[in-house]
C-alpha cells in the first residue's frame, strides 16, 4: 500500500490535497467578497449620482434645462404667468424621472441619454407642438429709405411668399395696405394680384413732405389682405416696424415674416336693447339703449361704431334703419328708437337682424358683430323675443353678445 511521506511524517496533520482545496475555498470566497462590497458601492455611487443628474435636470429650483423661470408676458396689459410649478405640488412627470439605480452603466448611460432627451428644449415633441400653435402666414419683402433732400420717405412693397390660401378656390387675391402709425387716416394700397400665393408687386410709394425729426417718430404698418368683391376683406397677417430703428440713410430691404392681424378673433361686445309689441298697432320698437367693450377695429385701438337694424320677413329684407355714428368709442350711447309695423300674423315668420359697424371713411366700412331676434334664434336671442310677446306695450331690455 503506498503511503504519504509527510502523512507519514506528522501524524494527524492534514494531507497536501485538503490544504490545497481549502486555500483555494478560502482565496475564492475574499474574492467573492470584495468583488460584491465593490459592485454595492459602484450601485449606490452610481445610482446617487444618477438620482442627482436627473434632479438637476428636471427639478423646477436646478435653473437649468426646462426647469428654468420664465415669465410670459401676455398683451394688452396683461399680468406676467410664471411657468414654475407652484412649490408643494409635483410635477406632471415627476413619477417617470426618479428612476431607480441601475446596475449596469450601459443601462444607466442609455436611460439617463433618453431622459435628457425627453427633457431638452429642442425635442421633436416640443417642435412638433410649436409647429401645431404657429400658423404660417408667410413673409413679405420691402425697402425703407430717407431722402433728406426733399424730406419724403420711401417705401418699396416688392414681394410675398408662401401666403395662406383664403378662397374656396384653395388660393388668395392679395393686396398690401400701407400706414404710418399713428396715423390711419393716409394709407397706400398696392394693387391686387389675382389667385396668388407668391405675388411680386415691385410697386413704390413716397410719403412726402416729412421731416426726419417726424418719420422717426413713426411705425411703418403693412397689412396684407385678400381681396374679395361682394364681402369685406380676409385679413392675411400684418408687419411692424418702428422706423427710430432702421438706417435711412439709404434704402434698406427687409424679409419679415407675417403675424396674425391684431383685428383677429376675440371678443366683440355686448349691446343692450329694448324690444317693445304693441298688439293694437301691429308694430314693434326697437330702441338701441348702448354697448360695452366693443371690438376695436381701427389700427388706432378704437372704432367709430354705429348700429344697423333690418327687418326680415321670411329671409327677405323688408326695412333697414340705423343709428347715428360714435367717433372713437368703444362705449357708446345710442338711446335711439325705431318703429317697424309688423302684423301679428307675420311675427313668427319675422327676424329682426342688428349688427354694429364700425365706421371708415377711407374704406368699406367693417362689421363688428351681429344679433338675430326672432323665434328661432340662439337661447338668449329668442328669451328676449319670448318676453316682448309676453309683456304687450313694455318695453323690455336685456343684454346680448355681438356674434361674428
Amino acid at each position: 500500500m503506498y503511503r504519504d511521506p509527510e502523512a507519514a511524517s506528522s501524524p494527524g496533520a492534514p494531507s497536501r490535497d485538503v490544504l490545497l482545496v481549502s486555500a483555494i475555498i478560502t482565496v475564492s470566497l475574499s474574492v467573492t467578497i470584495v468583488l460584491c462590497g465593490i459592485c454595492q458601492w459602484c450601485q449606490r455611487k452610481l445610482g446617487k449620482r444618477y438620482k442627482s443628474s436627473l434632479e438637476t435636470v428636471g427639478t423646477p429650483d436646478s435653473g437649468r434645462g426646462r426647469g428654468e423661470k420664465k415669465a410670459i408676458k401676455l398683451p394688452s396689459g396683461g399680468k406676467a404667468v410664471n411657468t414654475t410649478p407652484v412649490p408643494g405640488q409635483t410635477p406632471h412627470d415627476e413619477s417617470d424621472r426618479r428612476t431607480e439605480p441601475r446596475s449596469s452603466v450601459s443601462d444607466l448611460v442609455n436611460s439617463l441619454t433618453s431622459e435628457m432627451l425627453m427633457l431638452s428644449p429642442g425635442s421633436e415633441d416640443d417642435e412638433a407642438h410649436e409647429g401645431c400653435s404657429r400658423e404660417n402666414l408667410g413673409r413679405i419683402q420691402f425697402s425703407v429709405g430717407y431722402n433728406f433732400q426733399e424730406s419724403t420717405l420711401t417705401v418699396k412693397i416688392m414681394k410675398a411668399q408662401e401666403l395662406p390660401a383664403k378662397d374656396f378656390s384653395g388660393t388668395s387675391d392679395p393686396f398690401v395696405k400701407i400706414y404710418l402709425l399713428p396715423d390711419k387716416k393716409h394709407k397706400l394700397e398696392t394693387k391686387v394680384k389675382r389667385k396668388n400665393l407668391n405675388p411680386h408687386w415691385n410697386e413704390t410709394f413716397l410719403f412726402e413732405g416729412f421731416p426726419y425729426e417726424k418719420v422717426v417718430q413713426r411705425v411703418l404698418y403693412l397689412q396684407v389682405l385678400d381681396y374679395d368683391r361682394f364681402s369685406r376683406n380676409d385679413p392675411i397677417g400684418e408687419v411692424s416696424i418702428p422706423l427710430n430703428k432702421v438706417d435711412l440713410t439709404q434704402m434698406q430691404t427687409f424679409w419679415k415674416e407675417l403675424k396674425p392681424c391684431s383685428d383677429g378673433s376675440g371678443s366683440r361686445g355686448e349691446l343692450l336693447l329694448s324690444l317693445c309689441y304693441n298688439p293694437s298697432t301691429n308694430s314693434i320698437i326697437v330702441n338701441i339703449i348702448k354697448a360695452r367693450n366693443l371690438k376695436a377695429m381701427d389700427i388706432g385701438g378704437t372704432s367709430d361704431p354705429y348700429v344697423k337694424v333690418w327687418l326680415m320677413y321670411k329671409d327677405k329684407r323688408v326695412e333697414k334703419k340705423k343709428t347715428v355714428t360714435m367717433k372713437r368709442n368703444l362705449n357708446p350711447i345710442f338711446n335711439e328708437s325705431f318703429i317697424f309695423d309688423i302684423p301679428t300674423e307675420k311675427l313668427r315668420e319675422t327676424t329682426i337682424i342688428i349688427t354694429v359697424m364700425d365706421k371708415d371713411k377711407l374704406s368699406r366700412n367693417d362689421v363688428i358683430g351681429k344679433i338675430y331676434l326672432s323665434w328661432k334664434s340662439g337661447p338668449g336671442e329668442v328669451k328676449h323675443w319670448k318676453d316682448m310677446i309676453a309683456r304687450p306695450r313694455q318695453a323690455v331690455a336685456q343684454w346680448h353678445q355681438l356674434k361674428a
